[in-house]
């Protein structure tokens, strides 16, 4: 089996990593809900940080829920997909640094840690909207971070929530398209 069947594979068998987008689309959504609240900022970024402490938990239960195979570990390019993953908590102490030194930019620096980690699996999945979303989703949340004031932080979870909306619906038509090439191949 070579790369590209190998990728094609895994992109199918994980449904293009959707579990894990829905899951960070709900979580998202949730950090939107605490930036509206009338609390203070640090108490906002502290709500955030135990709000995407749910993502892998709701991760797991939607790839039960959509017959998702995250693991596929009869691929060798799955662990690839959980590494990639997991390189997000390596962005970590620039999170706790900001929330250090400049509470204010939480929000933005999260987003864009989240956005940009995306990026790769462009490549792991072929799907070109992973790679297209995450440089434009990153640099969209720097210009908007750049032009608000502490009162309409809301928007930046607001726009994250939306572009991983956007972002899972077209890799579920991609996966769909995938799989109806792969169904056509077989017979």
């Amino acid at each position: 089996m070579n790369i590209s069947e190998m990728k094609s594979e895994l992109a199918i068998k994980s449904k293009h990593g959707i579990s894990f987008l829905t899951s960070a689309v709900v979580v998202w959504l949730l950090i939107t809900v605490v930036f509206l609240l009338p609390i203070e900022i640090n108490q906002k970024n502290v709500f955030m940080l135990f709000a995407s402490g749910l993502t892998f938990p709701l991760a797991i239960i939607l790839s039960k829920l959509f017959d998702v195979d995250w693991k596929a570990e009869n691929l060798p390019l799955s662990d690839l997909g959980l590494y990639l993953n997991l390189a997000q908590l390596m962005y970590f102490p620039i999170i706790f640094l900001v929330f250090a030194k400049s509470a204010v930019d939480m929000a933005a620096v999260f987003a864009i840690i989240t956005a940009a980690h995306l990026f790769p699996y462009g490549w792991l999945y072929d799907a070109k909207a992973y790679s297209f979303f995450s440089p434009v989703v990153s640099v969209l949340i720097f210009v908007l971070s750049l032009t608000l004031s502490i009162k309409y932080l809301w928007l930046i979870p607001l726009l994250m929530c939306v572009a991983l909306f956007v972002l899972t619906t077209l890799l579920y038509r991609s996966y769909k398209r995938k799989l109806y090439r792969e169904e056509k191949t077989a017979v």
